[in-house]
């Protein structure tokens, strides 16, 4: 029996992390010739590093990459998009040292049929620079996108068009692209594009090389993003799709919250106490949060909202650098003076949270999102409407689709940015719109329950035996195995 190694490259970040593990598991379960290994680069910024020695199984392995840091540039020098590119560019040779220990140990037990070929690389959309590597030992290269469809689309789009998307920004343009049925503001495209400092020309380089690669595995769905997946499969100049979600981390945590287990307890016991569908969730993401005043504003929308509230509240890094948020050690430091007080029976602050634990609790009824894709793909699966805030990287883009093209989403603020770099305070959300969003998602019309029940129950029929996304995988583990595309 042919046995096969991928070697899997996510970026930095928690969130790319946990989505390739749950990819991993979910191929070595569904083929028993398959065997991965996952190569970990952490931020720059990141001191804590991630553990991930309990994730290990006998055909997952991980394997932390180290580089000299001194070739790296300082992380608040310039936009984190480019100098995160250039960071994982300086990472080549320890992945080249790490692949070549694997092909030398597959080539000197070649004799035996335990031994699994080294059949691919499966790289983060960020990774491009690993093609020259996989080039290096022959084979191909996958990406792993763990964004939409419609954002990938959108990518190739600019990519064809080949316009100074930088000039549209701040303005009223809109864009026709093939991807969405209608047309899309400037506004909600991110702030990459209009970065002439080299994140646009960094965006364009990632897209020409992806169109480099053997296939593209999306974390989606055929039945949420047809149109979407549909233009990708139509043009022939983009590798083959492989839509596999959603692909989610359903048992919730991940490996650097292990020390949160006692808080979950705590927060899972709260909500317990509540009646159906009568909490508010508010959670903005690992990387997610709000300066002083923001968070004042926020206060006062839930306090006037009058709905029942939990909310994941972060402290944000200082003002210059870029770091993860850290919890708050006092939240009364922050928020409005005897707000804790006054809502101790109808709110709970905490820092981290257990998001899908949460998602799924009945008494959970609508989660305020920054609209992460992995977040999006867990409100959908709990069938939790959502009222959308983004701040960074493609999240208004799919906040647009939430609310515009899927009509499942009420709007907060759909074009509020707050990017890591940012030289330019993000525009304040008053209490009055964000308690205006609450009211109407905690109040949401029938026909977007109907639309996010619906949505729920086609995410769990895909992943199945027989689902759109379970075939999809199948085809792609074929490939793999067969050395096809």
């Amino acid at each position: 029996m042919s046995k096969a190694q991928l070697v899997f490259i996510p970026s930095p970040g928690i969130g790319h992390l946990v989505s390739t593990v749950e990819m991993a598991k979910l191929l070595v379960g569904r083929d028993d010739r398959l065997s991965i290994t996952i190569l970990i680069m952490k931020f720059p910024f990141d001191n804590k590093g991630t553990t991930t020695q309990s994730l290990s199984s006998d055909r997952i392995r991980f394997l932390d990459l180290f580089h000299d840091a001194s070739s790296t540039a300082d992380p608040n020098s310039k936009a984190p998009d480019p100098l995160l590119y250039d960071y994982i560019e300086n990472h080549k040779t320890p992945v080249r040292d790490v692949v070549s220990e694997i092909v030398s140990k597959s080539e000197s037990e070649s004799e035996t049929e335990s031994t699994p070929r080294l059949a691919g690389f499966v790289i983060d959309m960020l990774c491009t620079p690993m093609i020259d590597v996989a080039n290096e030992f022959g084979v191909p290269t996958y990406v792993f996108f763990t964004s939409s469809a419609g954002f990938l689309s959108l990518m190739f789009h600019i990519d064809t068009l080949q316009q100074d998307i930088t000039e549209l920004k701040g303005s009223d343009a809109e864009l026709n692209v093939p991807a969405y049925a209608n047309p899309v503001p400037a506004k909600v495209l991110p702030s990459v594009l209009f970065d002439k400092e080299g994140g646009f020309t960094m965006f364009i380089n990632i897209t020409k090389r992806c169109r480099e690669t053997e296939g593209i595995i999306v974390n989606t769905f055929t039945e949420l993003e047809f149109r979407a997946l549909k233009s990708l499969q139509d043009d022939h100049t983009i590798p083959k799709i492989y839509p596999v979600g959603p692909v989610l981390n359903l048992k919730g945590g991940s490996p650097n919250e292990a020390q949160n287990s006692q808080s979950e307890v705590d927060i899972m016991r709260w909500l317990d106490d509540q009646d159906p569908s009568s909490v508010v969730f508010l959670c903005f993401g690992s990387m997610g949060s709000f300066d002083g005043d923001q968070v004042k504003e926020i206060a006062r929308a839930l306090e006037s909202s009058g709905h029942r509230f939990l909310w994941s509240l972060r402290q944000p890094p200082p003002k210059g650098k870029i770091e993860l948020p850290k919890q708050y050690e006092n939240p009364t430091d922050v928020l409005p003076e005897g707000f804790l007080d006054r809502m101790a029976e109808i709110g709970k602050v905490i820092g981290w949270a257990p998001q899908v634990a949460v998602l799924s609790h009945r008494a959970v009824g609508g989660f305020v999102s920054h609209c992460g894709w992995n977040s999006t793909l867990e409100s959908l699966w709990c069938g939790v409407p959502v009222a959308t805030w983004p701040m960074y990287a493609e999240q208004q883009m799919n906040a647009f689709q939430l609310v515009r093209e899927f009509g499942m989403a009420v709007e907060i603020k759909m074009d509020y940015r707050k990017d890591f770099g940012m030289k330019e305070m993000p525009v304040m959300v008053t209490a009055e719109e964000i308690s205006s969003g609450i009211r109407q998602l905690m109040d949401v019309s029938d026909e977007i329950k109907h639309k996010v029940k619906k949505m729920s129950e086609e995410s769990r029929v895909a992943v199945t035996e027989g689902g759109s996304s379970y075939c999809s995988l199948g085809c792609f583990i074929e490939d793999v195995i067969q050395g096809r595309v």
